[in-house]
């Protein structure tokens, strides 16, 4: 690969049109007549900024993905009432990956469709509190939260270390 300086007109004779705008590139030829200094723009990525027509953002307008782990912990409670509030809640929001719970204490995996980090974790500090009462889950408090992006959740797993991969899937005691 050819790297050409911004604003340097570059020619690359003997390639094919790999950008798949052949059909339209009419009398000019394969590669198209550029006056020095313009540069060639590719059909098949986006340009930067926001396109309402298509959807396209930056890359920081558009939402990643985040693994999520949520630590609650309280006062003691029958372990039938936590299950029921805990599959409650997975019914609710069938984004829940895994649940795993004592009397005291429980914890909550799944992923979570963010712009950035702050926004996943004031979604997900927002979760218990907000479907305590919807979902029947005990009074308790968040202890622990942990936010990390797809890329750094695999790259653990991979190595072997950090969460292992969520299964079994379901609500699951300690």
């Amino acid at each position: 690969m050819r790297r050409v300086r911004p604003g340097a007109a570059a020619s690359r004779a003997g390639t094919s049109g790999a950008s798949g705008g052949g059909a339209d590139r009419g009398a000019q030829g394969a590669r198209g007549a550029r006056a020095d200094g313009e540069e060639r723009v590719l059909s098949s990525v986006p340009a930067p900024g926001p396109d309402a027509a298509s959807g396209h953002g930056t890359p920081e307008d558009l939402p990643r993905l985040w693994h999520v782990t949520l630590s609650v912990s309280g006062r003691e409670v029958p372990l039938t009432e936590v299950r029921r509030g805990l599959e409650q809640l997975a019914h609710d929001h069938p984004f829940l990956l895994t649940s795993r719970y004592a009397g005291d204490h429980a914890e909550i995996r799944y992923w979570e469709e963010a712009r950035d980090l702050h926004d996943a974790a004031a979604v997900a500090l927002r979760l218990w509190g907000e479907h305590r009462r919807t979902a029947g889950l005990p009074p308790w408090e968040i202890v622990g939260l942990e936010v990390i992006d797809r890329e750094t959740y695999h790259q653990r797993v991979a190595e072997g270390y950090g969460p292992p991969p969520a299964a079994p899937v379901g609500i699951q005691p300690f």
